[in-house]
């Protein structure tokens, strides 16, 4: 039997890291410090998530939540810091790319950060929504 939420949460991890490779890989775009952070947190969940899928491993939540909660607090700081002007006074990126700068805007408030954001979230629900089954 197929663990939904698991398989949904590694596709979104898979998806989110394609993404951001295809970013800054294809389009050249150069990550900035709160970026790499996300990337942090996100890359490894590839790995988790694909391995606790393969053994159906219920007890992959403890790993993942820490995670993604923290994927989505960075991310969500991240997107405040770009759409928020008085925050650009706390933006702690001092060299290189600004972490206020935006490489995307669709639809006037589409970011990667916000896609960032998203594929957390969807990551934080998932293995909460697989915690509540398996009690």
């Amino acid at each position: 039997m197929v663990n939904k939420p698991l398989l949904i949460a590694w596709l979104a991890a898979i998806v989110s890291t394609v993404g951001s490779l295809f970013f800054s890989e294809v389009l050249k775009f150069v990550p900035c410090t709160f970026c790499w952070y996300q990337r942090i947190l996100m890359y490894p969940l590839v790995i988790l998530l694909g391995a606790a899928f393969y053994y159906q491993d219920q007890k992959i939540t403890r790993y993942v939540l820490p995670l993604s909660i923290l994927g989505m607090l960075v991310s969500g700081y991240h997107y405040a810091l770009q759409k928020i002007p008085a925050l650009k006074a706390f933006e702690m990126c001092t060299s290189g790319v600004p972490c206020s700068g935006q490489y995307i805007n669709w639809l006037g408030f589409i970011t990667i950060p916000l896609l960032a954001f998203f594929g957390f979230t969807v990551i934080t629900i998932s293995m909460l929504w697989m915690k509540k089954q398996s009690n």
